[in-house]
Order: structure tokens, then C-alpha cells, then sequence
């Protein structure tokens, strides 16, 4: 099934009847009443019991059979309200899932209390008494970390029926009115990401309307964004209280199984190689464009010697599938799958959510692959590194639902590495100088929206939270510490145009998940880190490296990457991710 948009043939949309037929099919209906039965045995039998050998054994396999098909029906509904959040039906199931499933998972909510609670002693014994056991001794082992954070039975339970009408409500109202904002673009009305598309466009003219329309829209929905903003800052800072996390991004820290300390080398490291990265980058590009100064909205501009024309659909689909092809035929081949079964919803419409995702889905069906393609290299891109989370999430679905998703940090490596492959692949293919010269830009302009910019969307929100445990945040205060963050950033080559100032507001990670953000310049710095062992080592590489996705969440950090001898407690393994994006820039100035 495709559809036809924006003179591109044939985009597909994906098929989601391997999870249900539609909205309205009653299997859905079957299946909540089926899990709700399973849920209320589940917590008659084991509400009370002791939890070790083969009883504690069952017990978790029956917990992940639950919450696998929880998964199902919430992950169909999200597919559905995503692809379309103007839908009335496609909205209605999307409460309905949420009411349901928080409810159900209120119900069994003193099981993940009580593993919190067995002492690493404890699971030992039930491993050796219970050796199967040893497949979830990682799982168990993250569950026990929550523990000096966890509430009463009572109030988790509490919290979790009540997100439904607290945070989890104004999500739904930031997205709607994302989705639902028409912009004035020269007299057309264009959604958020068509208007966001046109700042890269080769036209200076172009890039400058695009960006006083994207202001202009972001200006009238600037009151309530504003107000959710806050008011999920304090929702954050009171849940932070309770649970006993010291700093707003600590929770995030622990959701990812990483260590504060590492998060603040990572962070410190960009911020150190500022210069010699996006300030030095962006008075080169500054020069390459004729310009004195950058405005904001020319940042991901084209050279002008970039012959960067619109491509096709089967053409993006050949280039990623090429360069993972000359890489490993095996993550080729789960590649193919996705386009061959469409798994793949493509099309940039109205009411569909901006940006792109692959969601993991659950183990028993297969992930599916949002884009808004509009057929620039950078779509390519972005085309590779949602297919390498897809390749990612389909080798690591032996691990079982508990155990196949992997922390933020680590889920980055395989989509950034995708993208370096069809870079490098499209590097290998160029015949000029100039057309080398175009895509080095067009992968340092990448690679600084991946580590600086999103270093730097990590800092504000760092300030935000701060800022907002003072008092209610105006517009103008998450405008100016937008700047202040800004400007540090991307340096004196980049004119901050108080227009942009609003830019915060679109930037959906801040609402959906807090402190997400660091987790790109995480994976762009360990891939390049990958890449280069892989140029110095590639006898075996590949088999690691597969051995790395399929372990899923299965592993910890350390013990993924041990095979690569990496050490992420130290600087110098970020300086030696940082230097490969200040090599191809070194190269670029080199050509100039």
C-alpha cells in the first residue's frame, strides 16, 4: 500500500494488521478482557508468596506474558495515533488504551516492589537452585536499582492510574496541537515539519520565510506551550522529591544504566571541543555560503556547489540497503523486511507527528519505522538510522519482552552506525571534489545537530528544570536561557535572531522524555569510536558487533562493549569520538 505526495510516487504507509485489523476490531476488546482474567490470577497467586527457584521463575515469565500483550494493544494503539493524531477514532482508542492498560498495570505493580526488594543473595540462590532463572539475573539486577526510589504499594498504584489525567494528558495536548498547527508559509498552509523541511533548503529566501513562519505559529501556541513546559517541570521536580533523586536529570541517569559521572564527561568533553567543532565549522560554512555570519535558520543549508535533487523512494531504498549490504549481509537482509512487508509509514501529512521513530513493538510481532520522507539526503539519512533501530530491535527480540529493549544510550549505537555506513558508502561512490565536498558538509552539519546540538538541548533543560524549582517560567525566561544555551553552542559565526527564540517549543523530546536528548550524542561518539575499531580491525568485527544488538537489554554497558576494550569513564574516549567529526572537518577546510 503507498500513496502518492509531493511529487513523490508511492511512499508506503505501513500495514499494521500483524497487531490488529483497525481501530475498531474487536479483538481488541477480546484481548483487555483476556489480560485483565490473566492480570487478577496473576495477583491472587503471587500477591502473597515467596518469590525464589522455580516459583520465582514462573512467576516472571507469567509477568512478561502480560506485559507483552499490554504491549501489543498499547503499541497499535500509539502507531495508529501517531500516524494520524487529528483522527477522532485513532484518539478515542488511544485513551482507551492508555485507561486500560494503566489500570491493568496498577494492578500487578507489587510484583516489580517485591523483586526490588530480594537481595542480590537471594536471586544467587534461586539461580542455582533454578538455572533458568539466569536468562533474567540481568533484569532483576536493574529492578533492584528502583528499590531506595520506589513508593508504597498504595501510592504506585496511585501514580500509575493517575497518569493517565496527569502527565500523560498534557503530552497528549502538546502533540495534538503540534499536529493540529497550520503554518503560513507566503500564503500556504503548511504543517510543523513540511515548514521545518524548507530551512534546508538551497534558497536563502526560502530558509529565512521558513523560519519567521515556523516563529510565527510557535508565537500563538506560545501561552500553552509555555504552561505545559512548566507545569511537566513541577509534575518532574514533585515525583523527583518522593522518589528521592537529587538532581532533575538523575532518574533519566537510572532509566539508562549509566552513571552520572559519564553523562557529565560526555557532556563536559562536546562543551570543551565547542570550538573546535560547531564555532570553528560554522565560520568555514559561513565563508563556503558568501556570508559574513550565519543566521540560525542557515545552519543545515546546502553548499551552493551541492547538487542535492530530490530523491526518489526506490533510489533511498537501494542506497541504505547497498551500504548495509557491503557491510553485513545479515543486517541487510532484516533491512529488506521492512520495506518488503511495510513495515514503514513514510508520507509527510497533516495530523501526522513530526519527526521519525522506530517503535520496537513487542517480541512476538516486529518493529514498525515512522518517517516524514521528503526525499533530501538528510531524509536518506534519517531513512538508515531508523532502520538500524529496526535491525537492532528485530535481533534483540530473542531476549523476550523484559529483556529486549535496551537503555536510550546504548539503543543509539546501531541507528547512528547505520547512518555512518550509508555515508561512507555514499563517500566511496562520489566522482568529483565537489561532490565530496557537499557531503562532508552535509554529514558535519549531522553529526553537530547529533553531539553539539543535542548537548546543548541537554544543557537547557538541565537550566529549565533548575530555573523552574525558583517559580512558574515566563516565555521570555525559556526564551532567553534558549539563547544563552544557543549561543555557547554554535558560537560568534551564528547570528541567535530573536525569531529563533522560540524554537524550544517544537523540540518534542523535552515533553515526551526528559533528559532524552543526551543519549544521541551518547551513540554518535561510541559509533565513531565502533567505526574507527571497525577501520583498524575488521577481521571479526561484524560477528561482535551482532553479538552487541542481539544481547539487547540483556547486558550491561560495560559488558556490551567489553569485547571493543572501550572505556566510557574516561575523556579521552569522547575526545576520540569528537575528533573523528573534527577530521572531517579538517578535510573540508583542507578542500576549501
Amino acid at each position: 500500500m503507498g500513496t502518492t505526495i509531493e511529487g513523490f510516487v508511492d511512499l508506503p504507509t505501513w500495514d499494521l494488521t500483524d497487531l490488529y485489523n483497525n481501530s475498531k476490531d474487536p479483538k481488541i476488546e477480546q484481548d483487555l478482557k483476556t489480560i485483565e482474567k490473566q492480570v487478577d490470577e496473576f495477583a491472587l497467586t503471587y500477591t502473597s508468596i515467596a518469590l525464589e527457584g522455580t516459583t520465582l521463575l514462573k512467576a516472571i515469565k507469567t509477568y512478561e506474558s502480560i506485559s507483552e500483550a499490554l504491549g501489543k494493544t498499547m503499541t497499535f494503539a500509539v502507531l495508529q495515533y501517531y500516524g494520524d493524531l487529528n483522527n477522532a477514532d485513532y484518539r478515542a482508542l488511544y485513551q482507551l488504551a492508555q485507561e486500560k492498560v494503566s489500570l491493568l498495570s496498577a494492578k500487578i505493580v507489587f510484583f516489580s516492589l517485591a523483586l526490588a526488594k530480594l537481595s542480590a543473595e537471594s536471586v544467587a540462590n534461586s539461580i542455582k537452585a533454578e538455572p533458568k532463572l539466569a536468562h533474567y539475573d540481568h533484569f532483576l539486577k536493574i529492578v533492584r536499582q528502583y528499590q531506595p526510589h520506589q513508593l508504597s504499594e498504595e501510592l504506585e498504584r496511585y501514580a500509575v492510574e493517575k497518569s493517565v489525567t496527569g502527565r500523560n494528558a498534557w503530552v497528549r495536548l502538546y502533540d495534538e496541537t503540534l499536529a493540529s498547527m497550520q503554518l503560513n508559509f507566503e500564503g500556504e498552509m503548511l504543517p510543523l515539519e513540511a515548514v521545518v523541511h524548507k530551512m534546508s533548503d538551497k534558497d536563502a529566501d526560502v530558509r529565512k520565510l521558513a523560519a519567521h513562519a515556523l516563529n510565527a505559529g510557535l508565537q500563538l501556541q506560545m501561552p500553552l506551550f509555555a504552561t505545559i513546559t512548566n507545569v511537566l517541570a513541577k509534575d518532574k521536580e514533585i515525583d523527583d522529591k518522593w522518589r528521592h533523586f537529587t538532581k532533575s536529570d538523575s532518574s533519566r541517569h537510572l532509566d539508562n544504566q549509566i552513571e552520572p559521572e559519564v553523562v557529565e564527561t560526555l557532556a563536559s568533553s562536546v562543551r570543551k571541543n565547542y570550538a573546535q567543532l560547531s564555532h570553528r565549522y560554522y565560520g568555514l560554512k559561513a565563508k563556503m555560503l558568501g556570508m559574513q555570519r550565519l543566521e540560525y535558520w542557515d545552519r543545515n543549508a546546502p553548499l551552493p556547489i551541492d547538487d542535492d535533487a530530490d530523491i526518489s523512494w526506490p533510489l533511498a531504498r537501494k542506497m541504505v540497503l547497498d551500504a548495509y549490504s557491503s557491510f553485513s549481509p545479515t543486517i541487510s537482509s532484516i533491512a529488506q523486511e521492512f520495506f518488503d512487508k511495510n513495515w514503514i509509514d513514510a508520507p509527510t501529512r497533516t495530523g501526522k507527528t513530526s519527526g521519525a521513530f522506530s517503535h520496537p513493538a513487542v517480541p512476538s510481532a516486529h518493529p514498525y519505522i515512522l518517517l516524514n520522507y521528503q526525499g533530501r539526503r538528510r531524509d536518506v539519512m534519517t531513512l538508515a538510522h531508523e532502520l538500524g533501530h529496526g535491525v537492532h530491535q528485530m535481533l534483540a527480540r530473542e531476549q523476550g519482552y523484559l529483556l529486549a529493549d535496551t537503555p536510550l544510550t546504548v539503543a543509539e549505537t546501531a541507528s547512528v552506525f547505520g547512518e555512518m555506513l550509508t555515508f561512507q558508502h555514499l563517500l566511496s561512490t562520489c566522482e568529483t571534489p565537489n561532490q565530496r565536498k557537499a557531503l562532508l558538509a552535509g554529514k558535519i552539519d549531522d553529526m553537530l545537530n547529533t553531539v553539539v546540538r543535542q548537548v546543548a538541548f541537554y544543557h537547557f533543560e538541565q537550566l529549565v528544570h533548575q530555573a523552574r524549582r525558583q517559580g512558574e517560567l515566563a516565555p521570555d525566561d525559556l526564551a532567553s536561557i534558549w539563547k544563552r544555551t544557543q549561543e555557547e553552542a554554535l558560537g560568534s559565526a551564528v547570528n541567535i535572531d530573536p525569531i529563533t527564540h522560540s524554537y524550544w517549543a517544537y523540540i518534542s523530546h523535552f515533553i515526551h522524555s526528559p533528559f532524552y536528548v543526551y543519549a544521541y550524542a551518547f551513540g554518535d561518539c561510541l559509533v565513531n569510536s565502533l567505526y574507527a575499531f571497525y577501520q583498524q580491525q575488521p577481521n571479526g568485527f561484524e560477528a561482535k558487533y551482532l553479538d552487541l544488538l542481539k544481547a539487547g537489554g540483556s547486558k550491561g554497558y560495560n559488558d556490551l562493549l567489553q569485547p571493543f576494550g572501550f572505556d566510557l569513564k574516561q575523556e579521552a574516549f569522547w575526545q576520540g569520538g569528537l575528533q573523528m567529526i573534527s577530521g572531517f572537518i579538517d578535510e573540508l577546510e583542507g578542500m576549501c
